[in-house]
């Protein structure tokens, strides 16, 4: 019987290259390299090409930077512009790597595409489900909950029922070392950089503006609202008897809100662009459990509509610094449910 051709998105760490080692057993493997806007390009590009060749599987380089900018970058530095916090690698997993880099792998002939993300998919008369990986302490499933039915049907997690440790064993085994320690960046666009250094290389950077207090009155001066973010205590330069902590960005006045620790404290969130794992989009009647940012342990919280657009979560207790344009993900045990983003 022939095998099932799987592409392989290969970034030259040790996640991917175990991922291909797992799947050669089973699978036609090819690997896939998805050039974006990398800062060290060149020396990623050649850490794959060495990975494939001792892999001995064919290497083929998909060139998505152009439309990475455009979804990505812009939708990056234009949520700073309007006071918010983005979650890029959410908005890119949906878009580009599960997007049009899927679609590209697919043109090519493989019938499935295989990454190294913790996480896991089941299948059942139902559709497909996304769950958390057994690795808790590893996890992706949070920057994958805006995928949909037809992007989780053509996927492969096969670590997702794996621990590191044991991903490190394989690619040791294998020949391949000097992994353990080498941890990706999340905000692969970032490397060796800051944020503030990448608005103002875009051009995207806020003017200097006022430190306020909840009532609006003038405590201080700010270097541009892109530097803060909601939670954020050191570098105020405001001197109290007790700390201020960043409560608010407000991009309309150009101010940087401040309050006490308490004041950081949420028990109802506001939310839009609702969006299902599964094809069933009927709020659930009961609690879920919510993450409000990946890092999140998760709090319990009821969903309700309050209109056609806009969604309230009640959490069963408070949580401190809840942020504007970050997603809210909801679980049922480990299942993954869906997500909507905070405007809140």
């Amino acid at each position: 019987m022939e095998r099932i051709k799987v592409g392989i998105a290969l970034s030259g760490g040790v996640d991917s290259t175990s991922t291909a080692l797992l799947l050669k057993k089973h699978y036609n493997v090819s690997g896939f390299f998805m050039q974006l806007a990398q800062p060290d390009l060149d020396r990623q590009t050649e850490q794959v090409k060495y990975v494939a060749k001792k892999l001995d599987i064919p290497l083929h380089i998909v060139n998505l930077s152009a439309p990475f900018e455009k979804c990505v970058l812009n939708y990056f530095s234009d949520s700073y512009v309007k006071g918010l916090t983005p979650n890029p690698c959410v908005v890119c997993n949906r878009q580009i790597k599960f997007g049009l880099f899927l679609d590209s792998i697919l043109a090519a002939g493989m019938e499935k595409m295989a990454t190294g993300h913790y996480a896991r998919i089941t299948h059942d008369h139902n559709g497909y489900h996304l769950y958390k990986g057994v690795d808790q302490r590893k996890d992706q499933s949070y920057f994958l909950s805006r995928l949909n039915q037809q992007q989780l049907s053509r996927v492969l997690f096969p670590l997702g029922e794996m621990r590191k440790d044991d991903i490190y064993d394989l690619a040791e085994q294998n020949g391949f070392h000097g992994f353990r320690g080498k941890e990706s960046q999340d905000v692969c666009f970032l490397k060796n950089s800051t944020v503030s250094n990448f608005l103002e290389s875009r051009s995207a950077a806020k003017d200097c503006g006022h430190i306020v207090d909840t009532s609006g009155r003038i405590l201080g001066e700010h270097s541009g609202i892109s530097n803060y973010t909601v939670g954020q205590r050191r570098g105020l330069g405001i001197s109290a008897s007790s700390p201020y902590y960043v409560i608010g960005l407000d991009a309309s006045t150009n101010n940087v809100v401040v309050g006490k620790d308490h004041e950081l404290m949420r028990e109802i969130i506001l939310l839009r662009n609702l969006h299902w794992i599964s094809s069933d989009t009927r709020l659930p009647r009961n609690k879920i459990e919510v993450k409000i940012r990946s890092t999140h342990k998760g709090c319990e919280a009821i969903l309700t509509q309050l209109d056609k657009t806009t969604y309230q979560l009640r959490l069963s207790s408070p949580q401190r610094a809840v942020t504007p344009g970050q997603f809210a993900v909801f679980y049922h045990d480990d299942e993954l449910l869906g997500s909507a983003e905070i405007v809140g």
